[in-house]
């Protein structure tokens, strides 16, 4: 019965904090076709939402970035194609198809020197996870910035974002996607330390010797619960990808405007 209701309250929450609030203003010049154009497989899209949720995720975590999607397509596909995996608050784990983020700020991070088996095992693992519900118990802790935001240090902030049931079947976004990620072993923000060989000598890593008086570096994974939208923007492993530079930029066919006065509102 306790269960029942706190399904119920979750969902009635869910709705209320998937709303979108009005005001919002998209500054990209980028088209979404232009954006699914020059996405590839493993990709992951950065979302700048515009619900209630997402205001909690921007505080929490001090970025524009409150949402994460993972391309799962082969690569031009056209924007109207489900291609984009993510974790909804409402729907759980779905596919959706980058028009559905049409009018958002987006940016896109790409893993860097995947094989194809990597690439293939990544999609695979996150696609097992179709299905899986939202991390409910994750709604309720957000929930309370919205009532009152409490004076928290930004240094406490990333664990308060990572809260959540821990249910294997239930997700939320950046951490279904950074799960993906470390089952093929690869690095979003690993911790790193040192280790000292005993006998004095020096480590060699790919052939060279690496650090002083035999120092060798060792990454340590945080857990995946702990990842947020904007790590994979923080990542030195990700590559940001921007369309317009992808299809061949030159400023100099710009047509600039004579006009004397400034557009305002910037």
């Amino acid at each position: 019965m306790i269960d029942w209701v706190k399904q119920a309250t979750g969902s009635k929450l869910a709705g209320f904090l998937s709303k979108r609030l009005p005001g919002y203003k998209r500054f990209e010049s980028t088209s979404i076709d232009q954006t699914a154009s020059v996405l590839r497989t493993g990709d992951i899209l950065l979302v700048d939402g515009n619900t209630r949720i997402s205001t909690a995720i921007k505080y929490l975590t001090q970025s524009s970035w409150s949402h994460a999607c993972l391309y799962v397509g082969r690569g031009g596909e056209s924007s109207s194609a489900s291609t984009l995996l993510e974790a909804d608050l409402q729907e759980g784990v779905r596919l959706v198809e980058p028009n559905y983020y049409a009018d958002a700020n987006l940016r896109i991070c790409r893993p860097v020197g995947l094989s194809d088996e990597d690439r293939d095992a990544l999609v695979s693992f996150a696609l097992s996870k179709l299905g899986h519900q939202y991390d409910k118990k994750n709604v309720f802790d957000l929930m309370r910035y919205l009532i009152q935001k409490p004076a928290v240090p930004n240094r406490l902030r990333r664990a308060m974002i990572g809260l959540g049931s821990g249910e294997p079947t239930k997700a939320i976004c950046s951490t279904l996607i950074a799960e993906s990620f470390q089952s093929i072993d690869y690095p979003i923000l690993p911790i790193q330390d040192f280790v000292v060989d005993k006998a004095g000598k020096h480590f060699t890593l790919d052939g060279e010797t690496v650090g002083r008086d035999g120092e060798v570096p060792v990454y340590y994974r945080r857990h995946f619960t702990h990842y947020t939208p904007r790590d994979f923007d923080l990542s030195p492993y990700f590559r940001i990808v921007k369309p317009t530079l992808e299809q061949g930029f030159d400023y100099r066919k710009l047509k600039w405007s004579d006009a004397k006065n400034q557009v305002a509102g910037f």
